[in-house]
């Protein structure tokens, strides 16, 4: 893959520094995959930084990661401080974290990097990308890479607008069409950092509003609520479509409803540490780290 060989040092350098004088006890950023590309890795001591790479492959969210270190490894021990590596989009979901009480800023060094967009799989510009607007994190203790000479992209509502132009029952055969394919293998809510429920509603014993069956109204209920779980508290980071087995176009349903909850109230997830203006109350999932 290709290596932005520059940056690469200075992160396994800030990597080392944190570890060595143990102001964290990890470090969540990517190595070189085995079969090409990058993938994420968590590294514990000051030898292992040599292993951290930056490249256009850095694709992954990284934020997601963070729901494992909630916790003490052992009884008796505090929660793990935690360095971790995030692009703009990335940093938007620390707010939300932050907002939500799931994750303590004093337990994070957050090492973010300046970003003119990465590739996917196939070598191609992720299609996240395409509609990002940002180019460098909204938070971080240290960045690196200088940020892009480029004015900021307006917002292109154009792929929600093809959807919005169909007649209803057009528009409606085609989210059945797309929900028809879906098989129910969760990788969307795995990859979500904004999933981080004990229980899924949709795996509940005593689930009222779907069951696990793979029927298309199951699928439609299933992605719909996923999709309204989300509304004002998506940053549009684009993982839940990238691991999709089938394809899915899951950001259309995402995207349209951070647009209405823009236009309402004013409000797009992870610009600043501020709860989802639909989100009345927060339930006790998870300590702080």
């Amino acid at each position: 893959m290709p290596i932005n060989q520059p940056l690469t040092d200075q992160l396994r350098q800030q990597a080392r520094r944190l570890l060595a004088e143990k102001q964290v006890d990890c470090v969540i950023g990517y190595e070189a995959g085995r079969r090409g590309g990058a993938r994420p890795i968590v590294i514990y001591s000051p030898d292992e930084a040599d292993r951290l790479i930056w490249g256009s492959e850095c694709v992954h969210n990284l934020t997601t990661y963070l729901h494992n270190k909630k916790k003490p490894r052992r009884r008796g021990e505090e929660p793990p401080r935690v360095g971790i590596v995030v692009k703009p989009c990335d940093s938007r979901t620390l707010n939300v974290l932050l907002a939500e009480r799931q994750i303590e800023r004093a337990r994070l060094f957050v090492i973010g990097v300046a970003c003119e967009g990465v590739v996917d799989g196939a070598g191609e510009t992720a299609a996240k990308c395409a509609h990002c607007t940002d180019r460098v994190p909204v938070l971080y203790d240290v960045l690196l890479g200088e940020p892009p000479q480029v004015a900021p992209a307006p917002d292109d509502w154009s792929d929600l607008d093809r959807i919005a132009a169909m007649p209803p029952a057009e528009r409606m055969a085609f989210w059945l069409a797309q929900f028809d394919r879906c098989i129910r293998c969760y990788a969307c809510r795995q990859v979500c950092p904004g999933c981080y429920c004990p229980t899924c509603m949709f795996e509940r014993d005593d689930g009222l509003w779907v069951d696990a069956g793979i029927e298309v109204p199951q699928k439609y209920i299933f992605h719909l609520g996923r999709a309204l779980h989300l509304a004002g508290r998506c940053v549009e980071c684009g993982e839940c479509e990238r691991v999709c087995p089938m394809g899915l176009p899951l950001m259309l349903l995402n995207r349209a409803l951070a647009r209405e909850v823009e236009a309402l109230f004013g409000h797009r997830a992870g610009r600043e540490e501020a709860l989802s203006p639909l989100l009345f109350e927060l339930g006790p999932e998870g300590s702080p780290i």
